[in-house]
């Protein structure tokens, strides 16, 4: 494995309910992706889009970070209801694959899986929740993934910890613009701490925690 490696991706709903805060999702992406592309060291993204229309839209697939693109009112458009399940579930096997297709000298060392959502899951086919808590375990535990969940739902927040992610890395924030650009700057800060391994796993501090009803602050 190469230690200077981080792969990232980046699972984002494009709902319809995320209409109110198009323009700063699409901002909050950008200014995380000019970030990591400042930082030193090796690293890819992929970017998948997921509505009920296409549960798993690849935008970017194991791109090196400075290749990738912002997005933009073109690109990411809200539409339709929420298969999260389905997009986490086919997101880390394919993020499995694209790791075994590749020698394991050129895998990276760092794994991160970021879901970005306001809302709940509503329109899942494929997976269980059952089945999502096994996946995540196993990554977790067996090839230390890192799994982060950024969501403006309360309930949203309760279904991640509930399939295994961990509540240090499980952040709630306002649905709103400010609310929106706080969390994308959460993250990106966080993910620097973790690629250059000031941080031994991905985890939110205090001081990212804003809004008042964030489970987290009852561990802060």
């Amino acid at each position: 494995m190469r230690q200077d490696y981080t792969h990232i991706t980046v699972i984002l709903d494009r709902t319809g309910s995320m209409e109110s805060i198009r323009d700063d999702t699409i901002g909050g992406f950008n200014a995380f992706l000019k970030q990591q592309k400042a930082e030193p060291g090796t690293a890819t993204l992929t970017l998948v889009q997921f509505d009920s229309q296409d549960p798993y839209e690849v935008v970017h697939r194991f791109m090196p970070i400075v290749e990738v693109t912002e997005l933009t009112r073109d690109t990411y458009v809200p539409r339709a209801s929420t298969p999260l399940l389905d997009a986490l579930g086919r997101g880390i096997n394919d993020v499995e694959k694209c790791l075994n297709d590749l020698h394991e000298d050129d895998r990276p060392s760092k794994v991160v899986v970021v879901v970005v959502t306001d809302g709940q899951e509503n329109s899942s086919q494929e997976f269980r929740k059952d089945q999502i808590e096994k996946m995540v375990q196993e990554k977790t535990e067996k090839s230390a993934w890192q799994f982060v969940f950024l969501s403006a739902d309360l309930a949203a927040i309760g279904d991640a910890l509930s399939v295994g992610i961990s509540a240090d890395s499980v952040l709630l924030y306002e649905k709103s613009g400010e609310g929106s650009s706080d969390a994308w700057a959460s993250l990106s800060r966080r993910t620097s701490d973790y690629r250059s391994s000031q941080k031994k796993k991905m985890g939110f501090e205090p001081d990212d925690r804003k809004h008042s009803d964030d489970p987290g602050k009852q561990n802060a």
